[in-house]
């Protein structure tokens, strides 16, 4: 059952975004709107900028040290790591925007670091993919640790996963995805069914959405489309989405998949509640709810794990 705040949320983000937005795509306008609708930090928590893999971003770390220096490196009883993703359609936000999220993390005792990865337009695919993979194969490198990402970021973090299997590099324990777009072709039926239900986006303004993101680029491209890819070998993936959203069927067709490969799936389908809720932890217990989930999810892999998953190079 949704809460109340959920509800009231949900009509806020319909008002505030959807209906300033419409269905158009402008760039600035969609950044702008996101750069303002900042949500409070996490108490407790430090931020601190660095770089990761040759890829700018920051640091939220809630112990002692310096999380960048290598303090707390993953192992039994230490500190896991996790690479955060933020969404933003590709196009816009930062972890900046994100602290909400990794804050949250970084308080239910994780590492974080979450990349400034490149942006389109002025960065189309793959730009953003190769920056999530080089932050990744960094972190990899200091020990078993752990993936999650929202709306893009989510892609991103599956787009990730599939090339760290190509180069052989380590995969995380596992991984966390909320709302994942999954399938840039625009095939799920929720993308038609819950155009008026979604209280963010129109059906129209997230596929328009696609052609300054790929630049021309196969949209079946798994790294793309991760309902694309082979997934079996991949590690196991808690999922999380909301009941109207648009993208809810990315989601649900993933697991689906995700299952018949032999992976592991934990799926929710919260209701009510709006895309990227999980920016509003501070206000709304579904999004505590999601995240506190999800970090027990990330630590019970970690610590069940005996070795980080190498994952064999494919041509």
């Amino acid at each position: 059952m949704a809460s109340l705040r959920a509800h009231l949320y949900d009509l806020t983000i319909r008002l505030a975004v959807k209906a300033r937005l419409g269905g158009s795509v402008d760039v600035e306008a969609i950044r702008r709107a996101f750069d303002h609708a900042a949500f409070p930090s996490p108490a407790g928590v430090a931020f601190t900028p660095g770089t990761l893999g040759g890829v700018p971003g920051e640091w939220a770390w809630a112990g002692t040290g310096s999380p960048d220096e290598g303090e707390g490196r993953s192992g039994p009883g230490q500190t896991p790591a996790l690479l955060y993703l933020h969404g933003g359609g590709f196009i816009a936000c930062s972890a900046r925007i994100y602290r909400p999220i990794t804050g949250r993390f970084a308080r239910a005792g994780f590492r974080v670091f979450a990349p400034d990865y490149r942006l389109a337009p002025e960065h189309p695919f793959p730009a953003a993919v190769e920056d999530c993979t080089a932050a990744w194969a960094a972190l990899a490198q200091q020990g078993p640790a752990v993936l999650a990402g929202d709306s893009a970021g989510g892609t991103l973090a599956l787009a990730t996963m599939i090339e760290a299997r190509r180069l052989g590099l380590p995969l995380p324990r596992a991984a966390a995805l909320f709302s994942p777009a999954t399938d840039l072709i625009g095939r799920s039926p929720s993308l038609r069914t819950n155009g008026r239900r979604d209280a963010m986006f129109r059906p129209e303004a997230l596929m328009r959405l696609v052609p300054p993101y790929l630049a021309g680029a196969d949209p079946a491209d798994p790294r793309v489309s991760p309902i694309e890819a082979d997934l079996s070998g991949f590690p196991p993936l808690l999922v999380h989405v909301g009941a109207r959203e648009i993208l809810r069927d990315d989601s649900v067709r993933l697991a689906e998949k995700a299952r018949a490969a032999g992976v592991p799936v934990d799926l929710t389908v919260f209701p009510v509640v709006p895309h990227a809720w999980q920016l509003a932890e501070s206000i709304l217990p579904e999004a505590r709810r999601s995240l506190d989930g999800a970090a027990i999810f990330l630590r019970r892999a970690v610590e069940a794990a005996p070795a980080s998953p190498v994952a064999e190079a494919v041509a």
